[in-house]
């Protein structure tokens, strides 16, 4: 069983593609929702999230306070960095138990917006980029999360550079809304599956 890298950079699409791959058969593996839920449920990661960012970042029915932790990562660059070091190891951990259920599929995807950055592309056998332009990318994410441009520009600064992730990952889907995105991942999918059987 492959395991695929997916990623993109804020507003890319990448969880449309992941969607397709999913309509095909594909077991996907959403690392940022992952992420997500173990803030909330790894308790060795919670104790270290209080420990770093104030007892301020759980309410007291245990959920996260977003907006805490937001503020304080997302206008520091050292900050994020030591979010994401805790996150990230709890989130490979939720991987490695996610694939021990899955079996009989030639390949599975992992999607992950911080793909490179975080070195899960490290456990992948290949890696896909999902690429658009930067304004359309701003323009998607104005209108599916009500960001302003700031806002955004700022997420994007912390992700590599498009061209960067371009290098570093073995396949790019255009997803420039010119471009049909459904036969780019079925010729994929059929690379995939053929280097299995």
């Amino acid at each position: 069983m492959l395991k695929i890298g997916l990623t993109g950079n804020i507003g890319s699409g990448k969880t449309t593609v992941s969607k397709i791959f999913e309509l095909l058969g594909v077991p996907v593996f959403y690392a940022d929702d992952a992420a997500k839920k173990v803030m909330v449920t790894d308790e060795i990661l919670i104790k270290y999230i209080k420990s770093a960012f104030g007892e301020e970042s759980y309410f007291e029915n245990g959920d996260l306070n977003r907006k805490h932790i937001s503020a304080i990562v997302f206008n520091d660059a050292t900050q994020l960095a030591k979010l994401n070091a805790l996150v990230h190891p709890a989130t490979f951990r939720a991987f490695d138990a996610w694939v021990k259920n899955i079996s009989r599929v030639p390949y599975i995807l992992k999607e992950a917006a911080l793909l490179f950055e975080s070195d899960f592309y490290k456990s992948c056998d290949y890696s896909i980029m999902v690429k658009a332009p930067l304004e359309t990318r701003i323009q998607r994410v104005m209108q599916r999360d009500g960001l302003s441009r700031d806002e955004i520009e700022k997420r994007n600064a912390n992700q590599f550079s498009e061209d960067k992730k371009a290098q570093l990952a073995n396949y790019v889907i255009i997803n420039d809304d010119t471009q049909l995105v459904i036969p780019q991942v079925l010729e994929l999918h059929r690379g995939f599956c053929s280097l299995v059987h």
